[in-house]
């Protein structure tokens, strides 16, 4: 898969959802994703509500593994940009 199409679904799915970076290698990704739906969640939630919306890719076979999700709320990620 490409990573505009990983960004729209992905974004599709997850509410007020935007895909900051998706880094596709092979068929492997990595992912920087920020959605005020990931407020009061745990990291293994955050995660698991990201990997939900890529279930049929990993079905199919077009995604085998994802390398790594960093989750962030709107606020985090303005923080996480200000220390940068």
């Amino acid at each position: 898969m490409q990573a505009e199409q990983i960004k729209t679904l992905i974004e599709s799915q997850i509410p007020d959802c935007d895909v900051k970076s998706v880094d596709v290698m092979g068929d492997h990704i990595g992912l920087v994703v920020v959605s005020p739906a990931f407020a009061g969640l745990t990291p293994v939630k955050k995660q698991q509500l990201v990997l939900s919306t890529l279930s049929a890719q990993f079905a199919d076979r077009s995604i085998h593994a994802v390398d790594y999700i960093k989750s962030f709320t709107p606020e985090q990620w303005m923080q996480q940009q200000q220390q940068q």
